[in-house]
């Protein structure tokens, strides 16, 4: 349990970031503990959503990966977090993200930051 809170405040910290830094990425709310809120859940949408479909995306795009010598992961990367998105809207959370090339530079980012939160953070369960 505390592996997938602690995974959970990574995404959250690497998704604050990627707001941070691009424009066309965006969290609003009334105020700082509703902005919080929403990138909690918005994490947690996140995460389910790398959890269930990201694999079989990978398995079905895995000529593509091979071709690409893995530089296909961008791109599925930046579906993931289109898809996100989306079913961030249908949830009416206000997390949005404009266009599928801030989605590859967002999702690069996020990458990044999860991948070093991750590795300063402890993940025993």
């Amino acid at each position: 349990m505390m592996n997938f809170l602690v995974k959970t405040i990574a995404n959250a910290g690497a998704l604050a970031v990627a707001v941070w830094l691009l424009d066309k990425i965006t969290l609003t709310g009334d105020s700082t503990g509703k902005k919080v809120g929403t990138l909690l859940l918005v994490a947690l949408l996140f995460g389910l959503v790398n959890f269930l479909v990201k694999p079989i995306v990978k398995l079905l795009s895995l000529p593509l990966l091979i071709l690409t010598l893995g530089l296909f992961t961008l791109v599925v990367n930046a579906l993931m977090l289109l898809l996100t998105s989306w079913l961030a809207d249908k949830l009416d959370l206000s997390f949005h993200v404009e266009g599928f090339w801030t989605a590859v530079i967002g999702g690069l980012i996020i990458s990044i930051v999860s991948w070093a939160l991750n590795v300063v953070l402890p993940d025993k369960d």
